[in-house]
């Protein structure tokens, strides 16, 4: 038996979350409360046109397909906006998570009435082709430091309510999630220190409240990246730093502290900031400012 396209194990993501996804995504096109559990009808009597022009009974088999060449995410969140709606679907697929594709590959095929799937396809196809769209860009900062032996991370600069989807596309393209939130790993900032007094005090302060956390210290000149070293840093935040100052920095203290480059970080450069021996690069623009990958849904009338 082949694998079910909407299974959602090991893509780390909720069954709770993703069926929140679902709804609220659906409600968007389908007049809000309209999309309620156990009202399938009732939620595609909300497309107008295509309760206008299918007949109710009409059954159809429709293609997910890339336009476009990538690496796919979100396949099976997808396929749930398809039986959200038409819970006797049948679907197959032709691509999983993670995958290159090429234009003109099929993704996924979902069988089932016509009324149902046409009313799915805008939310099903914002779902894959923002998740392939982050996951496209982050393989291509992958394949850029491969060898290097650097790792490519993504930021909290998420589009708010799709984190989790997001961050998953980053792992599908080859890419690493730094912190989830606030609440997973202290990140000690020049806002912060002023607050704090100095370096050695906010890192002191987190140690005593929070002991079981990891702390990372914000750093804008090798200078303080060996302050924070020496206040206990267990990760540096190498920000707007040179090449220079970075091979400099990880003279000083590499080996007692990741090391992890941001700021202004472009692809062009990507290989020579990773040769400089940081063990990552930070990249908001993964999840901030990736095109979506082009996907369509094609259907076959029968």
């Amino acid at each position: 038996m082949s694998p079910d396209p909407r299974s959602l194990e090991g893509t780390g993501l909720s069954e709770a979350w993703v069926d929140d996804l679902v709804e609220r995504t659906l409600a968007e096109d389908l007049a809000g409360g309209a999309v309620l559990p156990g009202a399938p009808d009732l939620a595609v009597s909300c497309d107008v046109t295509s309760a206008a022009t299918v007949p109710p009974a009409q059954l159809g088999t429709a293609d997910l397909v890339a336009r476009a060449g990538g690496v796919v995410a979100g396949l099976p969140v997808a396929a749930r906006v398809f039986t959200r709606l038409a819970p006797g679907a049948t679907l197959t697929a032709g691509a999983a998570d993670g995958d290159r594709v090429a234009r003109g590959d099929v993704l996924l095929t979902v069988r089932g009435p016509v009324r149902a799937l046409l009313a799915a396809e805008r939310s099903a196809l914002n779902i894959a082709s923002r998740a392939s769209g982050i996951a496209t860009a982050t393989r291509a900062w992958a394949d850029a430091v491969e060898g290097t032996g650097a790792v490519v991370l993504d930021t909290r600069k998420t589009t708010p309510g799709l984190r989790p989807l997001e961050k998953y596309a980053v792992r599908c393209g080859g890419g690493s999630n730094k912190r989830m939130g606030l609440y997973d790993v202290a990140m000690v900032k020049d806002n912060h220190v002023a607050a704090a007094g100095s370096v050695a005090a906010a890192v002191a302060a987190v140690r005593e409240r929070a002991p079981r956390v990891p702390v990372q210290v914000e750093a804008d000149t090798p200078a303080q990246a060996v302050e924070a070293v020496a206040a206990g840093a267990d990760f540096l935040l190498l920000d707007n730093m040179t090449p220079a100052q970075l091979r400099e920095v990880v003279g000083l203290v590499g080996g007692r502290a990741e090391l992890e480059a941001t700021g202004g970080l472009t692809l062009s450069v990507a290989r020579e900031v990773a040769a400089t021996g940081v063990d990552f690069l930070s990249v908001g623009a993964l999840t901030h400012s990736s095109p979506i990958l082009d996907l369509a849904l094609d259907l076959r009338a029968g």
